[in-house]
């Protein structure tokens, strides 16, 4: 399997040219920042604060987080939930950017993303 990441700061055309590159290519295309949100969401339902490491780290655990391809378009799964237009939230892109920052959902999302990449040629973009 091959895998490409691209990373660079934000308005650089990452995403841009990561969806083209995937399209052409006939590669799974992964917006890595949306697992983060998917992340940020799992807290905010839960009531959790996504400032708190230990409040975000006990959400981890059970975690069912999934892609899915509709008519080229990533979907995001919660649980077997698609929640790829609630992970757009403006409050959720604020728990997004807070959990991030935690090595444990760095971690989490690291390994969910190198088990994709196993399993199918892919271009990931951001984090």
């Amino acid at each position: 399997m091959i895998s490409v990441a691209i990373d660079g700061p934000a308005g650089a055309g990452k995403s841009t040219i990561a969806r083209k590159a995937a399209a052409r290519l006939g590669y799974l295309y992964i917006d890595t920042g949306a697992l983060y949100r998917a992340v940020g969401l799992v807290v905010l339902r839960s009531g959790k604060s996504p400032d708190r490491e230990a409040d975000v780290a006990s959400c981890l655990p059970g975690l069912l987080l999934e892609l899915g391809h509709e008519d080229g378009i990533q979907q995001i799964y919660l649980n077997g939930e698609n929640v790829s237009q609630d992970i757009r939230a403006p409050e959720v892109s604020v728990a997004a950017a807070k959990v991030s920052a935690f090595p444990q959902v760095r971690a989490f999302l690291l390994d969910r993303q190198r088990d994709i990449a196993r399993k199918n040629n892919v271009i990931m973009d951001g984090r």
